[in-house]
């Protein structure tokens, strides 16, 4: 552990900051003490002792769990008895969802498609088919499922697989025809192999394509059904080894589906047709239709449809059966959107969606496949969404989705991340989402109930309801700034203790909102704002003639207008000037519980240019203030007096403490105030109250400097070779001043080129005068200097505490009681860790996209320095607490995760974990307190991970179970008849049959088996000797006895059937004894 000493000394005196690319703290190796300069106090006052008790060995990165719709699906699977769902995508990976908030994310080492899935229902094992023709089996017995086995196929392509219920031989068939058979347990090839050639009759001359159906008979396990691409369907016999039928059509075959009977069948084909075949006369099929084809008048055929790439045969005991298929329609509608089909009985139903369809399964009551059906549900796998559709209403609804798997329903194009909210907030917003739900959904629970755990979707806010809609041509104004979504959000802030929200989006507007419990029915307040800093012909200012700030009483009156700008005209054609470009509803509008619009702010057209897009943002409840900026300057709005405060260019912020003593730009001629010279024009805004025109100091020299940053190490697309973006803004209590003894009210503003300026804010003394008294906003004169953009800044306490933000307790904005007491406000002004005083001295944090420096207030002095980068740039820097402290964690451009130690900037963690290759990545990573980060990994998938070494410990604790004991249903009892005339007289064994007893072993060559790390990882709680080996055991012993009782169950199964066959044989035999031959 490294202690930290810093003494006082006398104000004036400077003495070298410790600098070093390593971020040492004093530069001596071992924990020296260190000497700031400048520092308020007296004069060898010894400082308190810090303590950082962060050590490299508290981090690790590792992926927790990830949110959002799968990318790219490609294969749906469906548990009947744990009720969970599995989804493939084409990038290898794996989404099992069970009950609201089961998600669970696998996947493939490879990162091939996954062709198909298949369930080892209720065995707690999932079968995946991929691309590159292995198999692999998932163990789903545990927290974070792994792979067991793989089985590489080398010689063949997959192309379908079927593993029959309560069984552990997978039929694979392939791209050549063949079939072939896996043991589960061992993931062995069987050498028991069905050749195309001989499943065929041998006059065909054709080779019938891949096999695109396997299911064994629900009727008889050993008789297996085989379809072919080319229309070729085989019954063939397991036992005997010989095709008991083969049937023909002429279409292609896409799927096939059978009665529970088995008795018939199902196909459905490339001509959008259906036909239903009986094993007694296979020559033809004794029923086709085309449902969505249109019927000849002369009786012909009707004409030929799109294919119907898949279709479900299921039976009810009570009523018409369903068949419910994708596709399948009209050639004469190409615009039609895709569609599922249910005909249930003569009722044909069209679902269109909003998706092309990928898959659908129909969930049924019994996993038994020779029942009755009875089916409740289709899930419908689609390229972007997922609905479940209930069959047991004859509207057939939808369910209303609990998965947070809409995140997508527009581009995701910012995110920010909270851990450690207040206790009652979740609740809250969780009650009041919920009371958002969309009329016309079914009425029943969510049909996908597996496994155990509890995380879901808070609450759904959309900012186009502020605005009104724009018309056709309308939208022009808005495309010259950006070609996106003109609503989109560009930026977030959130204040979870006061429960206030602010957007930014990029059509340079500011929305604020705040939370309550009523409904209102309201006006929305607007404001508009001028910012755009011009320069014409310079002069040099007289100082005194042109003070920077003039005083209070020389401002103009307040103009009660809500608008923040005056519409001027202009002088010559139709340039536009003061006009947004949105447009707020005028109207009162209706604003249900939850997030309401408070006031809505935009920055304006300026002499024929757009807004510039929004670069940062930050709000501050107990102000009342929220202040954003862009590559222009900045704006500071007092949201609870809807006025605007400071509308200002970047460079007028510096006044006479500029360090590079700059010369400002001078861009067009302007039209509207032609012969003004002045460095920068501020336009009054009615209603404001501070009016400042600054004039800059000149210099003829060009701006040479070491802070001058690269602009390939830019992610944004501003020119900072004219103007000097707004990057990071921060509201805090702090040391404005190297002079003050005393904190107080800040805004610290953090520029493109590494300058941080120091605003002063002057609240009025009572909160009583708050909503009449004016604030006032002026530069401090402090300015700071860092190489790179500024990102981010933190305060702490003199004890090396984070010192929070001053924030209003939340309190509901339309509450019934209008009471002095609940409409007081409460106000917390500092962190409520820190129960002594903050001290005479605290220390700022900032940390650009370069480098990291802490400096001490109110001296100014920097204490420590590290050098991040030379090679990248950062693109996301927060300063987070861990384990009861408190650290700067980094995301590099070039993938780098790192963590420093505060105050002192050591590096505790430096990992090469994810390249940025895509600017996704780079607008959504963030970090957040308690070791947790996320990041948009895909455009439809969030994914949280974490850089804390006790969460990864703890993770498999943390997780939910996706697999939980239940029991298998019974099956139904077919009764004495059905069992003795209904189906096969003897058993099927597949083990004497598949086992390499009988059929031999397969040919190396064809497939090779890969032992997976599944069984490690499912005892990785228990590993480490005894406890690992009682684990396993205890698990065998489960799975042994669960076996054994169902050895049993279907032993006393038997002997009740031999009993009531012996007993029948009986009569039968009292019966007929004494009856001579010819009298039967």
């Amino acid at each position: 552990m490294k202690k930290f000493n810093f003494r006082k000394v006398l104000d004036g005196l400077t003495a070298a900051s410790p600098v070093g690319s390593s971020g040492g703290g004093s530069g001596s190796g071992a924990g020296g003490s260190v000497h700031p300069g400048g520092t308020a106090g007296a004069a060898g006052t010894p400082r308190e002792e810090i303590q950082e008790t962060l050590t490299s060995d508290y981090f690790q990165i590792c992926k927790t769990v990830r949110h959002g719709f799968p990318y790219l699906p490609t294969a749906l699977a469906f548990d009947p008895v744990q009720k969970i769902l599995a989804i493939g995508t084409r990038t290898g990976a794996i989404r099992i969802l069970g009950r609201p908030g089961v998600d669970c994310y696998c996947q493939h080492e490879s990162g091939a498609a996954v062709l198909q899935l298949q369930f080892l229902i209720n065995e707690g094992a999932l079968v995946s088919a991929c691309a590159d023709d292995a198999l692999h089996l998932w163990n789903l017995r545990q927290k974070r499922p792994a792979i067991l086995h793989s089985l590489k196929f080398n010689r063949e392509r997959i192309t379908y697989c079927h593993l029959p219920f309560q069984s552990k031989w997978l039929y694979v068939g392939t791209e050549r025809g063949n079939t072939h058979i896996v043991n589960i347990e061992s993931f062995i090839l069987s050498g028991y192999v069905i050749m195309w050639n001989k499943a065929i009759e041998l006059s065909t001359k054709t080779h019938p394509g891949p096999v695109v159906h396997l299911s064994d008979s629900p009727r008889d396990e050993g008789k297996l059904l085989i379809g072919y691409e080319n229309g070729t369907i085989v019954f063939w016999d397991l036992r005997s080894k010989r095709a008991d039928l083969r049937a023909y059509y002429d279409e292609a075959i896409h799927s096939v589906a059978w009665h529970h009977e088995g008795k018939q069948f199902m196909c459905s084909h490339s001509d959008g047709s259906l036909t239903l075949w009986n094993l007694k006369s296979p020559n033809r099929p004794f029923q086709t239709t085309i449902p969505h084809g249109k019927v000849q008048r002369d009786g012909k055929k009707p004409e030929s449809c799109k294919p119907i790439l898949k279709v479900e045969y299921k039976t009810c005991k009570n009523s018409e059966p369903f068949v419910v298929f994708s596709g399948g329609l009209s050639y004469d509608k190409p615009c039609r959107r895709p569609s599922l089909t249910i005909m249930h009985g003569k009722a044909i139903t069209v679902l269109e969606m909003d998706h092309p369809i990928v898959d659908f399964l129909t969930l049924c009551e019994t996993p038994y496949p020779n029942e009755f059906q009875e089916p409740y549900a289709v899930a419908v796998l689609l390229e972007k969404d997922l609905i479940v559709v209930d069959l047991t209403q004859t509207n057939f609804p939808i369910f209303e989705n609990p998965y947070p798997i809409d995140i997508h329903e527009s581009p995701v194009t910012c995110t920010e991340y909270f851990a450690d909210c207040p206790p009652d907030l979740i609740p809250v917003l969780y009650s009041v989402g919920a009371k958002h739900k969309k009329q016309g959904y079914s009425n029943k629970e969510w049909p996908i109930s597996g496994g155990a755990w509890n995380l879901g979707m808070l609450y759904k806010l959309k900012t186009s309801k502020v605005f009104e809609k724009q018309k056709v041509g309308e939208g022009k104004a808005t495309a010259e700034i950006v070609e996106e979504d003109p609503f989109a959000v560009q930026m977030m802030y959130w204040c979870p203790e006061s429960r206030i929200f602010c957007v930014a989006g990029v059509s340079a507007y500011v929305i604020v909102y705040r939370f309550s419990k009523h409904e209102v029915n309201t006006e929305i307040a607007s404001l508009e704002v001028r910012l755009q800093c011009e320069v014409e012909d310079i002069i040099t200012p007289e100082p005194e003639t042109n003070p920077p700030f003039p005083d209070a009483s020389s401002q103009l009156p307040p103009v009660k207008s809500l608008s923040g700008s005056t519409n001027t005209v202009a002088g010559e054609g139709t340039m536009k000037d003061s006009i947004p470009c949105l447009s707020v509803k005028a109207r009162p509008v209706r604003m249900p519980p939850g997030y309401q619009a408070d006031l809505v702010i935009q920055l304006v057209w300026v002499d024929g240019e757009p807004p510039q897009q929004i670069t940062s943002l930050a709000v501050n409840s107990a102000y009342g203030l929220v202040a954003f900026g862009n590559c222009n300057g900045l704006a500071v709005v007092d949201f609870m007096q809807k006025t605007v405060l400071l509308s200002m260019g970047t460079l007028d912020l510096y006044g006479s403490s500029d360090p590079y003593q700059r010369q400002p730009r001078s861009p067009r001629k302007s039209r509207q105030f032609a012969g003004v010279s002045i460095c920068c024009r501020l336009v009054p805004v009615p209603g404001a109250l501070i009016y400042a025109c600054l004039l800059v100091s000149i210099c003829a020299e060009n701006r040479e400097n070491s802070f001058s940053r690269s602009r390939s190490s830019s992610v944004s697309s501003i020119d900072r070779d004219s103007k000097e973006a707004i990057t990071a803004l921060f509201f805090m209590e702090s040391f404005a001043r190297k002079n003050d003894s005393a904190v107080s009210s800040c805004l610290w503003v953090g520029t493109g080129l590494g300058m941080v300026i120091i605003l002063s804010l002057n609240l009025p003394a009572s909160d009583d005068l708050r909503q009449s008294e004016p604030v006032m906003v002026s530069p401090s004169g402090t300015v700071l200097t860092l190489k790179g953009a500024v990102l981010t800044f933190a305060c702490l306490d003199c004890m090396g505490t984070l010192t929070h933000q001053p924030y209003e307790v939340w309190r509901d904005p339309h509450s019934a009681d209008d009471g002095d007491k609940t409409r007081k406000r409460k106000l917390v002004m500092h962190s409520p860790s820190s129960s002594q005083d903050m001290g005479d001295h605290q220390f700022a944090v900032i940390c650009s996209e370069k480098q990291a420096k802490v400096f001490s207030l109110p001296s100014q002095t920097c204490l420590y320095v590290h050098n991040i980068t030379e090679t990248s740039f950062l693109l996301r820097a927060d300063v987070v607490t861990l384990c009861n402290s408190v650290c700067l964690a980094c995301f590099c451009a070039n993938g780098h995760i790192m963590t420093l130690s505060l105050p002192s900037l050591r590096p505790l963690l430096d990992m090469n974990y994810l390249p940025v290759t895509d600017m996704r990545i780079a607008r959504t990573f963030c970090f957040t307190n308690e070791g947790q980060a996320l990041y948009l990994s895909s455009p439809t998938e969030i994914q949280r991970l974490t850089y804390s070494q006790e969460m990864c410990d703890n993770l498999q604790d943390m997780l939910g179970d996706l697999f939980t004991p239940v029991e298998t249903p019974e099956a139904q009892n077919r009764g004495f008849l059905k069992g003795l005339f209904g189906g096969s007289g003897q058993a099927f064994d597949r083990e004497e049959l598949f086992g390499e007893a009988t059929a031999g072993k397969a040919s190396r060559s064809l497939a090779q088996h890969i032992p997976g790390s599944g069984g490690i990882e499912g005892v990785r709680g228990a590993a480490g000797g005894v406890i690992g080996d009682l684990t396993r055991a205890r698990i065998a012993l489960d799975e042994r006895g669960q076996k054994l009782g169902e050895l049993d169950e279907r032993t006393a199964s038997m002997m009740a059937s031999a009993e009531a066959f012996s007993k029948h044989a009986h009569e039968v035999m009292l019966k007929y004894k004494d009856k001579k031959w010819y009298q039967f």
